[in-house]
């Protein structure tokens, strides 16, 4: 039965990891609006949070009852991880190029199996460290880094988004031994959202959705972003974590790269390398060496 749900919960990891890297897509879009790269995380995680807040209502009203006590442990998955991933993120590709801000985010297993290790006991396994090794040179070459323009602010706001990605399977681990699923995504975002209004200049954010041509159509794009980018992906997440080890769920997210890779050739007719390639291979193989079942020999 604990193999079926382990299953399970790759699966809901893969999932998320194919939602997130579609994300490209949305943002593009609205910064064609006008929107700052902040501004696009507040739309994301505001309406993530209300859609967040509709379900949990439907589904069972006294998720929403939490302890005063654990008011840290929810500002820490929002503000902490959520928001300060997004920002870091988003800020770092400003001062170094988009490659470069990949690799660093995606050091985000790394940090999990090694916050796993000293918080959870877990077990740094061969099979596990082969995994991460090929899963980070995969991202390596489907990013094509080329090593241009780091300083050493773009290398800690870079770090610093892997930090805050890995974080979330840190610090999720913790609330969803206390929480269901859909309580713990509800007050992530919640908290995310908040923090988000203070540092998005909301009244400028404002101004693009009353002067926009179409605000319904704009509004509905910005709802589908949510789902797609938000909604979907954190509480399949979620849901996986919650079934497994985080070390192997943030080694499983690494898919994420190689589905913006194809997005890419698909949508916007970016070419495919022979790095890239390699890269997408190296990724798939470590996510096969994480599922491989191995008999037992008596």
């Amino acid at each position: 039965m604990e193999k079926h749900t382990e299953k399970a919960g790759a699966l809901l990891i893969i999932l998320a990891a194919c939602f997130w890297g579609s994300m490209g897509i949305f943002v593009r879009r609205l910064t064609e609006y006008g929107f700052s790269s902040i501004q696009i995380v507040s739309v994301r995680v505001t309406l993530a949070a209300l859609i967040f807040c509709i379900i949990l209502f439907f589904k069972d009203k006294s998720g929403f009852k939490i302890a005063v006590k654990d008011l840290p442990l929810f500002l820490g998955l929002g503000v902490g991880s959520v928001l300060f991933f997004a920002y870091c993120y988003f800020a770092s590709i400003r001062i170094m190029s988009l490659s470069t801000a990949a690799i660093l985010l995606y050091t985000s297993p790394i940090w999990i199996m090694l916050m796993s290790f000293f918080f959870f006991k877990e077990r740094l396994t061969a099979i596990k460290i082969l995994a991460l090794i090929l899963a980070f040179l995969g991202c390596v070459l489907v990013s094509g880094i080329s090593g241009e323009g780091i300083t050493f602010g773009g290398l800690m706001l870079g770090l610093g988004s892997g930090i805050g990605y890995g974080l979330y399977s840190i610090l999720g681990t913790v609330a969803l031994k206390r929480y269901s699923p859909f309580t713990v995504t509800t007050y992530a975002f919640v908290f995310a959202a908040v923090g988000s209004w203070f540092i998005c200049k909301p009244g400028d954010m404002l101004s693009k959705f009353t002067t926009a041509r179409s605000l319904v159509f704009l509004m509905f794009f910005c709802i589908l972003t949510a789902l797609i980018t938000a909604v979907i992906p954190f509480l399949a997440y979620t849901l996986g974590l919650n079934r497994m080890e985080a070390s192997k769920a943030g080694i499983l997210a690494t898919v994420e790269p190689v589905v913006a890779t194809l997005i890419g050739i698909v949508c916007f007719s970016e070419k495919l390398t022979f790095l890239s390639a390699l890269g997408i291979i190296l990724i798939l193989c470590a996510i096969i060496l994480l599922n491989i079942k191995f008999a037992k020999r008596k």
